[in-house]
């Protein structure tokens, strides 16, 4: 199969949004463990759409050594996406499986505060991942599909 990177990238935003969209309407049903796996996996493919701009992402629910790999001079944002997105990679198998050693069930785990703060911070993922996508575009000059650099070279 061969990869073609612009549309790995909108798959990714697209899995992201959708997933940010269920985290906000599970909040309001109270839905605390729905709100954490959504938003989750808005983390995750937020990350994810980067760095389909770089390669390939792999399976793997934490993405964050990707990011930092694929970018060296990381700028605060990237290095803030990773780290949220290091932070909830875990609850992806707590939303699933919950506690066993502890009997808790994924729907046993997780409160209001929790469901909030997994929202929070899939939002910041969700806007940083669209300001990253945003910068990596050439920018054109009005009225025309020239961007500004090939203008520069005429």
């Amino acid at each position: 199969m061969k990869l073609n990177p612009q549309s790995e990238v909108q798959y990714k935003v697209k899995l992201a949004t959708r997933y940010l969209k269920e985290a906000e309407e599970a909040i309001k049903r109270k839905d605390y463990r729905n709100t954490v796996v959504s938003s989750q996996l808005c983390a995750e493919n937020a990350a994810k759409a980067i760095i389909a701009l770089y390669r390939i992402p792999s399976w793997s629910h934490d993405p964050s050594h990707e990011l930092l790999e694929i970018t060296p001079n990381l700028k605060p944002k990237l290095r803030k996406l990773a780290e949220i997105a290091r932070k909830l990679a875990p609850e992806h198998g707590r939303t699933t499986y919950g506690e066993p050693a502890k009997g808790l069930t994924p729907w046993d785990i997780y409160s209001e505060e929790d469901a909030l703060e997994a929202l929070t911070m899939a939002r910041k993922a969700w806007k940083t991942m669209k300001t990253i996508l945003k910068e990596q575009k050439p920018q054109t000059t009005p009225k025309s599909n020239t961007t500004i650099a090939e203008k520069r070279k005429h």
